[in-house]
């Protein structure tokens, strides 16, 4: 089976000016406030700057302002604009945004559209994706899920709690999954809610102190009592809500590492520019077995994941499930990108823990990344599944 990876113009161009734009714009931002974004004024300022260069929204449909990239493509681009923490934000391409314009893209109504993906691509609204729920609600299983939405008159009544909103804090709307048959533990019976966040029944509680900071909004308790929506706030079809959740989660486990990958690139050049001026033992750091053996170990890191994501978005490019290909390649570029930064953090030395360079930020933010998206574990246990009853066909 031939695979052609080979980028047309339009997309190398695309990536190259989005490399320039992040290098000249958006990391000065980064490193003037240690990789967190310190308010919301300065996401407008970075996304007007965005839209000035040409690079805004590449994943987002022509006809609501973007560039229209299919997986492959977004793969050149999304890694050039996670070269800083705030690329991504600043291309409108950061979680849970990005995941949710795919979603509305392929599930909304027309009227949805307008409403909620139209103002959403634009970056005039943020929005939020509500699945995660406390123990022994859902989590790595999704089955488990436990906020039910029940019939009511003219709509629906949502009740439930739900913790590890990334952006709740500040979301125009939120993507909301709920019961609406079976009971916790059975396959299927969800269904997506769109729920405004001045519904009076939807109370945004705390922020969660985590290792992250970088993805805006924070991650969030999102209480719902006696949430009312009517008919048109349903997400596709009722009971339909897995089988929605598989068309954003696949591409959106990939355009985490997409982005990761250019963090690791990142950290590699960092790592890389002081081992070629650090003299240590009479000679450079670069010329020293152990240091030559970290450098060469991420180069092999960053190739064979950035492999493995674009075999898996070429599949998905085909209209395939690519379930096993997308797990490969989460599994292996999360624990990957953590090993490189790692590595060139401790290249770094003292300067490497310090707040001189931000590769102790940067393992910060790559950490969580082995648990979001399904735990590396829960993804091995899918692959193992998958390949055994390959075996046993």
């Amino acid at each position: 089976m031939a695979i052609d990876l080979a980028q047309d113009a339009h997309v190398q161009d695309l990536a190259e000016r989005t490399a320039r734009f992040v290098r000249e714009v958006v990391v000065p931002v980064e490193e003037a406030h240690g990789g967190v974004l310190p308010s919301d004024g300065e996401r407008v300022r970075l996304q007007d700057a965005a839209r000035a260069a040409g690079v805004f929204a590449p994943h987002a449909a022509p006809e609501f302002g973007g560039h229209g990239l299919d997986m492959c493509g977004r793969a050149a681009v999304f890694t050039e604009a996670g070269y800083s923490l705030l690329g991504p934000i600043a291309l409108n391409i950061a979680a849970p945004d990005e995941g949710n314009i795919h979603l509305l893209e392929r599930i909304a109504s027309e009227d949805q559209k307008v409403r909620y993906l139209a103002p959403l691509a634009a970056g005039d609204v943020r929005s939020c994706f509500a699945m995660t729920e406390p123990s022994p609600g859902a989590g790595s299983d999704p089955d488990a899920l436990s906020t039910t939405a029940t019939r009511v008159d003219g709509g629906w009544r949502i009740d439930g709690r739900k913790w590890f909103i990334t952006g709740a804090d500040g979301a125009a709307f939120a993507i909301v999954m709920a019961r609406t048959s079976g009971v916790p533990g059975d396959r299927g019976g969800a269904t997506m809610f769109l729920v405004d966040a001045d519904n009076p029944g939807m109370t945004i509680g705390r922020h969660i102190p985590t290792l992250d900071e970088s993805l805006y909004g924070g991650h969030l308790e999102v209480g719902f009592s006696d949430c009312r929506v009517t008919d048109d706030a349903v997400l596709g079809e009722v009971d339909e809500g897995y089988r929605y959740a598989q068309v954003r989660l696949g591409p959106a486990r990939l355009t985490h590492c997409m982005r990761w990958l250019g963090i690791a690139r990142r950290a590699q050049d960092i790592a890389v520019a002081w081992a070629a001026e650090r003299q240590v033992f009479g000679s450079r750091l670069a010329d020293l077995g152990m240091a030559q053996a970290m450098i060469a170990d991420n180069e092999i890191d960053i190739a064979a994941a950035r492999g493995l994501v674009l075999r898996a978005c070429w599949e998905l490019d085909q209209g395939r499930p690519a379930g096993m290909e997308v797990s490969i390649a989460k599994t292996f570029t999360a624990e990957a990108v953590w090993r490189v930064v790692d590595r060139a953090l401790q290249l770094n030395g003292g300067r490497g823990v310090s707040g001189d360079v931000l590769l102790s930020r940067f393992l910060r933010e790559v950490r969580p990344f082995r648990i979001y998206d399904g735990p590396s574990e829960t993804h091995r246990w899918s692959i193992a599944r998958r390949t055994v009853a390959r075996a046993t066909r």
